[in-house]
């Protein structure tokens, strides 16, 4: 994995986070609430789009 594809991951992990806490507040939680909410986005966040041999089979097709 080279920067570019880590500042990639690390984007996408921060937009996941960012969005549930946002939808966490709308939703009435408590900070705490929230901050699980947007933890859990990111352990949640599907990461095969970033991964090289994902993208190398696909370049192959």
């Amino acid at each position: 994995m080279n920067s570019s594809e880590a500042e990639h991951i690390r984007q996408a992990c921060l937009q996941v986070a960012i969005e549930a806490y946002e939808q966490g507040g709308l939703l009435g939680l408590c900070q705490e609430g929230r901050f699980e909410l947007a933890m859990d986005a990111i352990r949640h966040l599907t990461l095969a789009p970033f991964c090289d041999e994902d993208r190398e089979s696909a370049s192959r097709s």
